[in-house]
């Protein structure tokens, strides 16, 4: 490594602006404050303020959380017109309060990149239709007779579930895992996350309005991707300053014109203020605090849905190491370090507090792989578009936090959501599918991993990563196998 700084090439101006107060060496880590197992990085002190990435948390952080919000509260059964008379609640008031859960989200979102770890965090997506199966079993809640089983039961959930990440963090065993996982069924995983997306923005998105989504993918890939457009934007100041902006553009047509243009979505109701917290409320109705403890039943319940979960969640910290060392890789100025243990204790403390004081039906999972990726793509042009790989991860959930508390910002992107969604999963798909197809070294790795890609599109990554394993062991475990047995003989 020390060769390799020596003869790298110090970016012009390195180091050379007001902010960070830190400043790293050249080729090393950017400063933080150590903090037991987490390395805290405070804005400004330890990393600088990027305004593209908190451009991008204004629209794609609130369409997120809107969405999950949306999710938890008809599951939980505030779309029933029934439930909000008897709270006394209007359809506003009820998305209003419901806003909470989203606020308090955000600030969990953060955790990850303040504590040190180097992703984009999101829900466990994967494990929601399971989830909402799951919970089915217990009637929609009943807030007029008081029937809320199905709150126990998702609270008891979500609490079995942070302690997996606990166990998995504390004794190491979730990072001895991601690094022992053979690289075509890594692979495989990344190609499946890439495919899985594509398919989403097709049969999910698209229906919902095909010309908005269409329009709006295709203006992030020729920002984010287009070769032609990278050579003009090198040489045009303006052009470079457009580029940078990533998906930014996309999401402005998609709230400001699409209404009015192509008039797929309704026209943004707008309310003024910031947006009004409930805690109390959330408290009294949703929390332990308010109904007390689940039974044991609800716990024991939730046990094998649980270890279903962390299965799923295993494969975004696969995903998401190999994002952040494929993007580092391009940069000489920065050491960025992955560390699946780091990121299991933070998925713990995350669904941990969500449990407790709002519980959260899409759960936190350790990665939300196409908001890290539109920081990514942005940090691999090099120092002058980002200056260090923590300006971005950091800034976009920070500025989520604050975006989550703009009301005339959350209402105005509401009837976008799903247009948001299709263009991160567009995004998802392309570039997950250019890091699989790297990651594979020969043709027998390249057949596993589109195999399980395939597995992933019809099963659940839990289903789709036993295939992998026996497909490996089939066609490359008895390599492995000859080639310790060569050693013991040599030996």
């Amino acid at each position: 490594m020390s060769d390799q700084l020596a003869t790298a090439k110090q970016p012009e101006h390195f180091n050379e602006g007001k902010f960070p107060l830190k400043k790293r060496e050249f080729g090393g880590v950017q400063p933080y404050i150590p903090l037991g197992p987490f390395n805290l990085r405070i804005p400004l002190i330890h990393h600088e303020w990027s305004w593209t990435e908190m451009l991008a948390a204004f629209f794609l952080g609130v369409a997120c959380l809107g969405a999950g919000t949306a999710t938890t509260m008809t599951t939980f059964g505030f779309d029933n017109p029934e439930n909000i008379a008897a709270l006394g609640m209007t359809e506003n008031s009820v998305f209003l309060m419901s806003l909470t859960f989203g606020v308090l989200n955000a600030i969990c979102y953060y955790l990850p990149s303040l504590l040190g770890d180097p992703v984009v965090p999101g829900w466990i997506t994967p494990a929601l239709p399971l989830t909402l199966k799951y919970l089915a079993q217990w009637e929609l809640p009943n807030y007029a007779t008081g029937n809320v089983d199905r709150v126990y039961a998702m609270i008891a959930l979500q609490m079995i579930v942070a302690l997996f990440f606990l166990i998995m963090g504390v004794t190491g065993i979730g990072r001895k895992l991601v690094d022992t996982v053979p690289r075509s069924i890594k692979a495989g995983i990344v190609l499946g996350a890439g495919v899985t997306a594509g398919i989403n923005v097709f049969q999910s998105r698209m229906p919902k309005a095909p010309i908005t989504v269409v329009i709006a993918v295709l203006m992030s890939y020729f920002f984010l991707f287009n070769s032609t457009f990278a050579k003009a934007a090198a040489k045009n100041k303006t052009l470079d300053t457009l580029r940078n902006q990533g998906v930014v553009p996309a999401q402005v047509f998609a709230i400001v014109l699409a209404p009015f243009l192509i008039k797929e979505i309704a026209v943004p109701n707008i309310q003024w203020g910031f947006t009004p917290l409930s805690f109390g409320f959330v408290l009294e109705h949703f929390t332990i605090f308010g109904l007390g403890l689940p039974a044991a039943k609800f716990f024991m319940a939730a046990l094998p849905m649980a270890l279903t979960v962390y299965i799923i969640a295993f494969s975004d910290f696969v995903l998401a190491k190999e994002i952040v060392t494929e993007a580092t890789a391009t940069r000489d100025d920065e050491t960025v370090i992955f560390d699946a243990g780091r990121s299991n204790l933070v998925s713990f403390l995350r669904n941990g507090i969500m449990s407790l004081f709002a519980p959260w039906v899409p759960m936190c999972g350790p990665l939300w792989a196409s908001g890290l990726l539109t920081i990514t793509e942005r940090y691999k042009r090099g120092y002058k578009t980002l200056h260090s790989y923590w300006d971005g991860v950091c800034t976009f959930r920070a500025a989520t936090v604050i975006a989550v508390l703009i009301l005339p910002l959350v209402t105005l992107i509401r009837p976008a959501f799903a247009i948001f969604f299709g263009i991160t999963m567009g995004v998802q798909a392309f570039a997950c599918g250019n890091v699989g197809m790297t990651m594979c070294t020969n043709r027998n790795e390249r057949g596993i991993a589109c195999v399980i890609a395939s597995a992933l599109c019809f099963y659940t990554p839990g289903w789709a990563l036993l295939i992998g394993i026996i497909l490996w062991a089939v066609i490359e475990g008895t390599e492995l196998f000859a080639k310790k047995s060569d050693a013991q003989s040599a030996a």
